[in-house]
């Protein structure tokens, strides 16, 4: 099959989709399939991909904000490739002018918008969460699920990137939504990586010795991941325990969160950590993961951080709560200092070993983004299979 990528998220210098994209890419290669991505640039170009698939950049104005991005306007450019291309499937995910583009264009392929954000919890639901109800957030929002279900109308499926977002959609009226949940590059992380020697030198860094316990947290130095009350929550904890906390990431934040952890002893900042090999160390050489952020829609960093044989303090909300199983993991109420303190405490009460344990056995288990690619190309598969033989007497639901 050949899969078209009309995608505006897309950068030279991009974050997760980027990373996703070039992955799947990739795992397609190896599966006989090919992905074409088509992304907004300062100037028209091609770059092939040497394990097979390619990125066909299209002169675009730049995004006002962020001058890394581009924002695609023009329909005329991306039906021209469409129509040269002749995809079997062509996907779309930013719900703003790409989403109308692919929508309109008359070609003959299975058209599916893949989703892997949820704009009203990352959005207005954190500027209004701490002086409104969620109820009435959402309600203020419906506008948005109406704009949402006009622009899906001509799409033959609605793929989510996890059950969270499937389940946050459908209660909206959205749907129906398949869900197709990511993975990671597994292959890298391991509890078998623990480093006591690199555990015990995080710990002195933070002011402990290796008696302590090291909870870490990785993620974007951004509002949504809500760095200050997980500090709060670490510092609160420490009470009556010795813990300390090493936060990893980068972002607009930094500044904000340095101040915040500046007077905390027991807390230290570091930027990100583009070896996997030594991401997937420091990992395993942790004693858990904590994570703030309720919005998001997949747990990738979670995934990660289970897959390295730690257990898992999360929000109630989200797709790091998707994998919270009570064996390995302690759930508090999102957004609430004192629930994640009290969950912190939990964890390092004196059923940790086996909390501990159980992450490590279930490490094995976490899904593979060559999984996740699988599961979508088989989806699609057969997909592409209904267009050339329809149901008779239109059996059979476009998007189920």
């Amino acid at each position: 099959m050949r899969v078209v990528d009309v995608n505006e998220f897309y950068a030279p210098k991009g974050g997760g989709v980027r990373s996703y994209i070039d992955r799947k890419m990739a795992i397609m290669a190896d599966l006989g399939h090919e992905l074409v991505v088509i992304a907004p640039a300062k100037a028209d170009s091609v770059e092939e991909r040497p394990g097979g698939g390619r990125i066909i950049w299209v002169d675009a104005p730049g995004m006002p904000f962020d001058k890394n991005y581009g924002l695609f306007w023009e329909a005329e450019p991306i039906h021209a490739l469409l129509d040269e291309l002749k995809p079997d499937v062509v996907e779309a995910s930013s719900p703003w002018r790409p989403a109308w583009i692919v929508g309109e264009w008359q070609g003959d392929a299975v058209k599916s918008f893949f989703m892997h954000n949820d704009n009203i919890a990352s959005y207005p639901g954190r500027w209004f969460g701490g002086v409104a109800p969620k109820d009435a957030i959402e309600r203020a929002f419906e506008w948005y699920n109406r704009y949402m279900q006009r622009f899906l109308a001509p799409f033959d499926i609605l793929v989510s990137n996890g059950p969270s977002l499937k389940k946050r959609l459908e209660a909206r009226g959205i749907g129906p939504v398949t869900a197709v949940p990511l993975g990671i590059e597994r292959e890298y992380f391991s509890p078998a990586l623990r480093d006591e020697a690199l555990r015990a030198q995080l710990l002195a860094q933070c002011g402990l010795g290796p008696q302590a316990k090291l909870l870490i947290g990785i993620g974007r130095f951004h509002g949504e991941k809500r760095w200050p009350m997980v500090i709060d929550a670490v510092e609160a904890a420490g009470t009556e325990h010795q813990v300390a906390l090493v936060l990893i990431g980068g972002g607009p934040d930094r500044k904000t969160i340095e101040k915040r952890a500046r007077h905390s002893p027991h807390v230290r900042l570091f930027n990100p950590v583009t070896d996997r090999r030594r991401l997937a160390t420091i990992l395993a050489s942790a004693d858990a993961m904590i994570h703030g952020c309720e919005s998001e829609t997949f747990g990738l960093v979670t995934s990660e951080g289970l897959a390295s044989g730690l257990p898992l303090i999360v929000p109630d909300e989200g797709g790091a709560f998707e994998m919270a199983e009570p064996a390995f993991a302690e759930v508090y109420a999102a957004k609430d200092g004192r629930a994640a303190a009290a969950a912190v405490k939990r964890m390092l009460g004196d059923g940790f070993g086996q909390r501990r344990s159980a992450a490590v056995a279930a490490a094995a288990n976490v899904r593979s983004d060559r999984e996740h690619a699988l599961e979508l190309m088989e989806l699609y598969a057969g997909l592409v299979e209904q267009r050339k033989n329809p149901p008779r007497n239109g059996e059979g639901d476009r998007r189920s």
